[in-house]
């Protein structure tokens, strides 16, 4: 991974990449996957690059932000973009994660649009985006594995009418079913062009982002309600140098109200140290590397609604 956030795009590539050479094509280009929230896209990218690099949790609207994750071989590079559940923004913090929706879009050389057999036929907020773009789609119709054919079917024929997809395919991405025909299917619409980036480039996050982003994950998959989505978590401190075999991080824990806080941190800080012991061991498998974590939990009022807020949070458009 970068050592720190990139705006990564077209214009932003390598001053020093090199010139194909006509005996030897090299594809390469920038794959948007979008759809609305919970239908799987963060599993879909996981399995795609072969490394956790979204949060997946069972709620709706768990990614906030535009995560790239970077697949190369020897003739292509595959710059994947997750994006946040498409939806009709009700505050500042939807409407910035909407943008970077939108925004993958102006790059991307093919788009993954993602559904799934429990998705209604409610298609006003993904046409919006989608029905009038001149990019190719690729239509996934994910969790086949928990409906009957007739249902995939329906599915697959609504989609095509609707979005003219230029290839279809139904899998599992949780199990890891189909998921090896994206590979194929998207190297048919790359186009001819050197690697972005170095072959061994996994993502445009950095460390400390992946380490917000876990404790976030935790938090999600501990609280209901309003919890998950009133909170964001700021590492202010990220120490692997002090020693070969130890990370020391320090994390805040922003909610919007004080009830809030004595809700996260639980009686006796109970919530919050489950929390923190499930975050540390993720994080030293990710890592590689001991963990040693502190929390603090503080209160922010109302930062999704305020535009100076989300960009201290890192909501800005990319």
């Amino acid at each position: 991974m970068l050592d720190k956030e990139e705006n990564l795009n077209k214009e932003n590539k390598p001053k020093n990449a090199e010139l194909l050479d006509e005996n030897n094509l090299h594809r390469a280009g920038f794959v948007s996957i979008v759809g609305k929230p919970n239908v799987g896209k963060s599993t879909l990218m996981n399995q795609l690059v072969g490394e956790n690099l979204a949060i997946i949790t069972s709620k709706a609207q768990t990614t906030r932000h535009r995560i790239m994750g970077i697949l190369s071989g020897d003739d292509y590079q595959i710059v994947y973009s997750d994006t946040p559940g498409i939806i009709q923004p009700k505050y500042e913090l939807h409407k910035k994660m909407m943008r970077f929706v939108t925004n993958s879009l102006q790059d991307a050389d093919v788009i993954l649009f993602v559904t799934d057999i429990f998705e209604k036929f409610d298609e006003n907020d993904v046409l919006k985006i989608l029905q009038d773009t001149a990019i190719p789609i690729v239509l996934i119709i994910n969790k086949i594995d928990l409906a009957e054919q007739d249902v995939i079917k329906e599915k697959v024929e609504y989609w095509k009418e609707k979005l003219n997809p230029k290839a279809v395919l139904a899998l599992s991405a949780l199990h890891n079913f189909n998921t090896e025909s994206v590979l194929e299917v998207i190297k048919d619409f790359l186009p001819s062009h050197p690697a972005f980036f170095a072959k061994d480039t996994l993502t445009n996050k950095s460390e400390r982002f992946f380490a917000a982003e876990i404790i976030r994950e935790k938090i999600f998959l501990n609280y209901e309600k309003e919890i998950p989505y009133c909170c964001q978590v700021e590492i202010i401190a990220f120490d692997d140098k002090s020693k070969d075999d130890l990370i020391q991080i320090s994390a805040e824990i922003y909610v919007e109200r004080k009830s809030q806080k004595g809700i996260i941190i639980g009686k006796g800080g109970k919530m919050l140290t489950k929390v923190g012991t499930a975050a540390r061991l993720d994080m030293e498998k990710f890592f590689g590397k001991r963990v040693y974590l502190q929390q603090f939990v503080k209160v922010e009022e109302d930062w999704r609604k305020h535009p100076q807020k989300l960009k201290r949070f890192g909501f800005e458009d990319m």
